[in-house]
């Protein structure tokens, strides 16, 4: 028995078939890229902030396939349409940090050691067993300041060796991954551990006395992300990063924030966060320097960050290599110089009356 199959149908509706799927996917992509567009704190609409990069390579991929084959009609050039513009969109939120962007820190000149501070910032993955490799990281990049992060009792008792060249120290260590160990060269003052939204999510507040005397405000945060294991909404994380931003922004030392914000550069809520604060992103006109997710190449975002007030100039700013941690460490040298505010005064971003608005919001809310 001889079994004839007729193709002709087969082959009119794959190129259907084609363009049915590459629409569809078009239509998808342009929604979550817009999405974060709607303020609202459910995860749902904040973790699509994440992942710019690997929508714009998507969105490039996905319109060269549609030109490719789909064929001409009104349906194929409202999506060409579409995600035109939903490219120039990522690309514009992507475009300042990249060195095209403008730098926000400018490069210091010269290096004083009396006015310099090297930080080092490691979230070490709580369950992470590499202490080892840690301690050598932390001694090849020898850092003046060293926050870790996701430390619980063990993390404290493996890195307590650290103590003999870091003498001066503030220790919260946790079993919930929001423990945070803080070592210093530089004599400290002031010390606090603050719960300032939730019971259980720690920061550390403290002052780093330089070699020349100057005293820097340095806060350690590590707020919840906008994830359902974690926390279905950022209204937490949004509201500990404004906070800070307004004690930041009123206070007369120079401040450093730093640590693992569970936020993107290039969100609204860090936008936010300068505008108010007053502080400049080293990352800005200089590269993303991807923290999270170590593990992953594709899905890699700048999660772990470090904001500087005016007072500082940019010595060094590097991605240090990864202990089997989820995420890299990240290493900043910068320095206190007293012209750096006059000079970079209007490198910071304003907030205007809606911004304000927006922050008071945000900030009292719960």
């Amino acid at each position: 028995m001889t079994l004839c199959v007729d193709l002709s149908n087969f082959q009119e509706f794959k190129p259907k078939t084609m363009e049915v799927l590459l629409y569809t996917l078009a239509i998808v992509i342009t929604i979550i890229s817009f999405i974060p567009l709607i303020k609202n704190d459910y995860w749902t609409f904040r973790v699509f902030e994440f992942p710019r990069v690997q929508k714009l390579i998507l969105t490039f991929l996905v319109t060269a396939a549609v030109i490719y084959f789909c064929k001409p009609s009104d349906e194929k050039n409202l999506i060409l349409l579409a995600l035109t513009g939903t490219i120039i969109y990522l690309f514009k939120q992507i475009i300042p940090y990249t060195p095209l962007g403008k730098k926000q820190i400018l490069k210091a000149m010269y290096v004083n050691r009396e006015n310099n501070l090297k930080l080092m910032i490691s979230n070490v993955f709580e369950e992470n067993t590499h202490y080892d490799e840690c301690l050598k990281e932390i001694k090849k990049a020898d850092p003046d300041v060293v926050l870790l992060l996701e430390t619980n009792k063990v993390w404290e008792r493996e890195t307590s060796m650290l103590e003999i060249d870091y003498p001066f120290f503030v220790k919260k260590p946790l079993n919930n991954t929001y423990g945070m160990l803080l070592y210093s060269r530089f004599p400290l003052h002031n010390s606090e551990v603050k719960f300032m939204v939730e019971h259980d999510i720690p920061s550390i507040h403290t002052q780093v006395e330089l070699p020349s005397g100057q005293l820097i405000q340095l806060y350690c945060l590590h707020p919840t992300p906008p994830v359902p294991n974690e926390n279905p909404r950022s209204t937490e994380r949004d509201k500990e990063l404004l906070i800070i931003a307004e004690m930041s922004k009123d206070h007369p030392l120079p401040v450093i924030v730093c640590g693992d914000m569970n936020d993107v550069a290039w969100s609204y809520t860090t936008e936010l966060f300068l505008k108010i604060s007053g502080l400049l992103d080293p990352r800005r006109g200089r590269g993303m320097i991807n923290t999270f997710h170590a593990h992953y190449p594709i899905m890699r975002f700048p999660l772990d960050h470090v904001f500087c007030s005016t007072d500082f100039k940019l010595v060094k700013l590097k991605r240090l290599s990864n202990f089997q941690s989820d995420h890299f460490p990240i290493f900043i040298q910068v320095q206190f110089e007293k012209n750096a505010e006059e000079e970079q005064e209007g490198q910071k971003l304003e907030a205007d009356q809606a911004d304000k608005q927006e922050a008071r919001e945000k900030v009292n809310k719960i």
